[in-house]
């Protein structure tokens, strides 16, 4: 019997799943595009994994993080529930062992996180302007009328440097049109929108931070060619990206689980891949026991609350 952890990042726009064996080797990953359904994606990517592993595998360990972990993690029975910034710079670590500087950018949000000697001692999250996350470029892509898949090459392609004002994606769009029209070509206004979304990340999140190398960098949009060189020609060194770059959420939380089980020598709280069958109903209310007045979410499984959490009091969650 193959003995295998399981780790899912359910973020806003992707669900990622991976699979690891004792020794930390990748033996299954999966994208499922999440559209606002973290449940729904979950459970499909469930099905499809269970069709895609040997009979003779036995789940030993579960991890989740991202924005829906808690809700999914108490879906699936997860071991370990942790928060973006450690998951990434677990994994970050496995794979870099020395790394001191992570550059994640997703879809969504982005965040830079500080690593001394394997450990996270600082960080810095991006989830408000959209000018620093790759919905960002998408975006751009999708007014230029050029697949974001070839953005990269044509950025390295640009014969010419134009900065284009990247702090909002208004004041961007505005200089997109009028580089255009001073006859700046498409190519030379991608190397430009590359260019500024790296200026503005590291002048947000990396304001007052010591960002020394080695550097990786992650994320979905770390398959972009010319935002790597971006990140290069800002920081003045070489960056490194790793082969799994956009699942190192979900490999990291495979790899807590995986230390979790290790350490406690206990059994894994896995409910089985049946669990993407049964009828999770989550539901919200307002407590009114104090002036807090906390909204508290709760989760249902055939009319049995599973689990609450929102409460700052603590009452709820620690009435189950």
């Amino acid at each position: 019997m193959q003995e295998i952890y399981l780790g899912i990042d359910v973020g806003s726009v992707s669900t990622n799943i991976v699979v690891i064996n004792k020794d930390y080797e990748v033996l299954y990953s999966q994208y499922v595009r999440t559209n606002g359904q973290p449940l729904d994606s979950v459970q499909k990517g469930m099905v499809e994994l269970r069709k895609s592993l040997p009979q003779n595998i036995q789940v030993c360990g579960v991890g989740t993080t991202g924005s829906g972990r808690q809700l999914v993690g108490v879906m699936l029975g997860a071991d370990v529930v942790k928060n973006e910034i450690t998951a990434h710079a677990t994994a970050t670590a496995q794979v870099v062992p020395d790394v001191k500087t992570i550059f994640e950018i997703g879809g969504q949000d982005s965040k830079i996180i500080i690593i001394e000697n394997q450990m996270v001692v600082d960080f810095a999250m991006n989830t408000v302007c959209a000018a620093g996350t790759g919905s960002f470029l998408d975006h751009q892509a999708e007014r230029l009328g050029i697949p974001i898949e070839q953005f990269g090459d044509m950025a390295l392609a640009a014969e010419r440097d134009v900065r284009i004002a990247g702090r909002c994606t208004v004041f961007a769009e505005s200089d997109m049109i009028a580089k255009q029209q001073f006859g700046f070509s498409k190519a030379e206004i991608i190397k430009g929108l590359c260019e500024a979304l790296v200026r503005n990340y590291i002048n947000n999140l990396g304001r007052g931070k010591k960002l020394e190398p080695p550097y990786v960098f992650q994320g979905g949009v770390a398959a972009n060619k010319g935002i790597k060189t971006a990140f290069e020609k800002e920081i003045g060194h070489e960056v490194i990206i790793p082969k799994y770059f956009n699942i190192m959420g979900a490999l990291g939380s495979a790899i807590l689980a995986k230390e979790y089980i290790q350490e406690t020598e206990g059994p894994s709280n896995f409910r089985g891949f049946e669990a993407a069958e049964l009828d999770f109903k989550p539901s919200t209310f307002e407590c009114g026991d104090c002036s807090n007045h906390c909204e508290v979410i709760k989760v249902e499984l055939d009319r049995k609350v599973v689990a609450m959490w929102g409460d700052r009091c603590g009452k709820w969650t620690n009435s189950l």
